[in-house]
């Protein structure tokens, strides 16, 4: 399965997360073309320049504002991002990043996420670091997310309520179930920025499969240690270890291992006006999917069953919150495995510009492919024509893209 395989040897930040991406394929252009669907984005700007740290040559990526406010409240983010339009996966993932900071945050200053206040996470570099690498990731669509212990430094570090030893509060709790080593560097080597994406993003730690890795990147960063400061990811195909086995040569269902979950309950009494908000917070908890299937129960009632998919380890987040936010009294946890083909997203060229598209393989070899719904839609919008029709001419300049005709 395709894998995205981090090695934090020297920790992680933001700005080095969105380089090493960049170097494992992700275009510039997509990235920017993306950033630009922020409110915000008149107000930051993102340097990318070749950088060398101990040899090691890699690429720098550097996010500046002359914004100084960094106290942004949980919603005021949350709101930031919705408004934005990005694609679902792009959406689901920075919500889910910044909720676990919510989380984390609440916890260490005993409040519920929603009253929590951000702080450095609050800035505007901060903010783009974050919805920079939930578009990166997206853009890569890897099967299976790998991370060796990350490294978290020595000292001390100076947060918004104090000085503290290293790692920061919020950095030690986003790390709470991830390997860490600590000591290597003399200094904080992995911000809270750079905790979340990896806290959020991991399927697997200390991976115990076969990597045949393909491609890599190294974002480097800007502070100097006694070992290169550079963050290596590499991008390549797993197999084995503790993840499910996606659709491919050598697929076995006796080799599937159950690590996804329907969490889901049948609701009769409830208003329709408050799915639409329920959802949104679903997926604001970590939820990958979330639907409604109408739904018959006993004595005739007509009623929805509501469905959310979850990783392991956003099953209680997820259930608290379907719990909390609906009239039901309890719900099903049901696990499931996931059989994954093997996809690719593309930039193709078609005559109203630049596409994304999206390449899966079948099992038996062939390919099919599909362009972003939001990126036909902005077109057929921003130049006022019919979707369909759009749409129908980009899908035959796709196929004459992968026929060699164009």
């Amino acid at each position: 399965m395709r894998a995205l395989f981090y090695q934090p040897s020297c920790g992680i930040a933001g700005d080095m997360h969105i380089a090493a991406l960049i170097e494992l394929g992700v275009p510039e252009q997509h990235l920017r073309e993306q950033l630009n669907k922020l409110t915000l984005s008149a107000e930051f700007q993102l340097t990318l320049s070749p950088a060398v740290k101990m040899g090691i040559s890699g690429t720098h990526a550097k996010v500046t504002t002359e914004d100084q406010h960094d106290h942004r409240h949980h919603s005021t983010i949350v709101k930031l991002i919705t408004a934005a339009n990005f694609a679902p996966g792009i959406e689901q993932r920075a919500l889910g990043i910044f909720q676990a900071i919510a989380e984390a945050e609440g916890k260490i200053h005993n409040v519920t996420p929603d009253k929590v206040h951000f702080h450095e996470v609050g800035a505007i570099d901060s903010i783009v670091d974050i919805i920079a690498a939930a578009i990166c990731i997206e853009y890569l669509q890897p099967d299976i997310i790998l991370c060796n212990a990350i490294e978290v430094g020595s000292g001390m570090v100076d947060c918004a309520h104090g000085r503290f030893p290293v790692p920061a509060p919020a950095t030690q709790e986003l790390l709470a179930k991830a390997p860490c080593t600590y000591g290597g560097t003399e200094g904080e080597c992995t911000t809270p920025t750079g905790a979340a994406i990896l806290g959020v993003s991991v399927d697997e730690f200390l991976p115990k499969g076969i990597f045949q890795p393909e491609k890599v990147g190294y974002g480097v960063g800007y502070k100097d240690f006694a070992i290169p400061n550079v963050l290596r990811v590499v991008l390549g195909e797993y197999q084995g270890g503790d993840s499910t086995r996606p659709a491919g040569e050598g697929f076995s269902v006796q080799n599937l291992e159950l690590h996804h979950y329907k969490i889901e309950a049948n609701i009769d009494d409830m208003n329709p006006e408050a799915y639409e908000p329920l959802m949104d917070a679903l997926f604001s908890a970590g939820a990958g999917d979330v639907y409604l299937t109408p739904i018959i129960m006993k004595k005739g009632r007509p009623a929805h069953c509501i469905t959310a998919l979850s990783h392991k380890d956003k099953i209680e987040a997820i259930s608290d919150t379907l719990l909390n936010l609906s009239t039901t009294i309890g719900l099903r946890i049901v696990p499931f495995a996931k059989r994954v083909l093997s996809r690719e997203l593309k930039q193709i060229t078609t005559r109203y510009g630049s596409v994304q598209v999206k390449e899966v393989i079948q099992p038996n070899g062939q390919k099919r492919w599909k362009a972003e719904y939001s990126d036909v839609a902005h077109i057929a919008q921003a130049q006022q024509l019919n979707f369909q029709q759009v749409n129908s001419e980009i899908m035959l300049d796709i196929a004459a893209s992968y026929d060699g005709t164009a």
